[in-house]
């Protein structure tokens, strides 16, 4: 496998940055702000550079490349595999409620022999991300495991973008699929969060819209929670995500929020918050918020026999947010635990899809680190 990583600005065009080579790839990442994704010189001179690629990618909260992340780039990772053949698909999605539909569709499409890994890229406001999660792992064939994340939008919330070959565009699902047997991938997700107050009971809610917590207004009980932040939703949200906790097996995930309905009184969250479950809001702890990054590199590493090739790495905005001129503290805990060679890439996103560890079940996570290693045996 040879990987090279180049980075976009409007300044100074497409520029390598790590590794040799590239024009023989068969895959590229590229991830990037909405306005550097939507200036049609980026996708030009990345395509210009890659003819024979399949460039997949998607906009974000900030992009990660090696140990820093940027503002106002497309950040390139360019694959060339030795064994490994990829595939990529995309669908569209007009509203949350056709999210199951949408990633049963996607991944119907996929040719099932061979198929070790599917990496999908979703629009990040228009998507329920736990019903999206489960009508691809639902249609997946056994064994093929499954990570990605939500396209995001910094902190405007206004519009994602996910990149397929041409020019970014909204309300879209893609992934790619990885087929041979000399790829080896692996998949975390860790968070930190320290919980805070009450826990309280989901007595009003509609898929991914909380209405009622013990029957009061869930908008009213999560401004009184917030105080001042209160006036800054939904993106002061991201500071205070709600653990929800499913009281039939004691597990939990994490959600944070998209957008208020003053209205209706309602929360818009990425992913389902059960009717019946309980939720308890969360703050952050940095150090633990760092461990977590850390931990997450550990357990996507652990089953991978040797150094891994590149790992694709997708953090949550809201942990941005908190750790501020902290935030390169969770790349440098990454690099120092998988070592020197492998290529980092990935971006701070709206939700992070993978299983927490290799025996757990995918699911949309929020406020994680999630990491997937890519190692092909020589």
């Amino acid at each position: 496998m040879n990987v090279s990583q180049w980075q976009w600005t409007s300044a100074s065009g497409l520029q390598m940055k790590l590794g040799g080579g590239g024009s023989s790839a068969q895959l590229a990442l590229l991830f990037g702000t909405r306005a550097a994704l939507q200036d049609p010189a980026s996708i030009t001179s990345i395509r210009g550079q890659f003819p024979s690629a399949i460039l997949l990618g998607c906009s974000t909260a900030g992009e990660i490349l090696d140990t820093r992340v940027y503002d106002e780039t497309v950040s390139v990772t360019a694959i060339c595999f030795d064994a490994t053949r990829v595939a990529a698909s995309s669908v569209t999605i007009t509203n949350p409620a056709e999210s199951h539909a949408a990633g049963a569709t996607l991944a119907r499409s996929f040719a099932t022999e061979g198929l070790v890994h599917l990496f999908v890229l979703s629009d990040g406001l228009n998507v329920n991300g736990s019903e999206l999660v489960k009508g691809l792992s639902e249609n997946l064939p056994a064994g093929t495991t499954l990570s990605g994340g939500l396209s995001g939008d910094g902190e405007a919330f206004g519009e994602t973008l996910v990149v397929l070959n041409d020019a970014g565009s909204s309300r879209t699902v893609a992934a790619v699929g990885f087929y041979g047997d000399r790829l080896q991938v692996g998949c975390a997700s860790l968070g930190g969060w320290d919980s805070f107050g009450s826990e309280r009971l989901v007595t009003r809610s509609e898929g991914n819209i909380l209405y009622e917590l013990d029957g009061l207004s869930a908008l009213e009980l999560y401004k009184r929670y917030l105080g001042e932040h209160a006036q800054l939703l939904p993106s002061s949200g991201l500071l205070f995500p709600l653990s929800m906790r499913n009281p039939k097996d004691d597990s939990s995930v994490v959600r944070t929020i998209l957008a208020v309905d003053e209205e209706a009184q309602s929360l818009t969250f990425a992913g389902d918050v059960p009717e019946g479950w309980y939720g308890r809001l969360m703050k952050a702890n940095f150090d633990r918020l760092i461990d977590g990054a850390i931990g997450a590199a550990r357990i996507s590493v652990a089953g991978i026999a040797e150094a891994v090739d590149f790992a694709i790495l997708i953090s949550c905005v809201g942990r941005r947010m908190v750790l501020r001129q902290r935030t390169e503290e969770e790349l440098e805990g990454v690099r120092d635990l998988v070592g020197p060679s492998p290529f980092l890439t990935g971006f701070y996103s709206y939700g992070e899809i993978s299983p927490s560890t290799p025996d757990a079940p995918c699911v949309l996570h929020n406020q994680t680190m999630t990491i997937t290693s890519f190692r092909e045996i020589s």
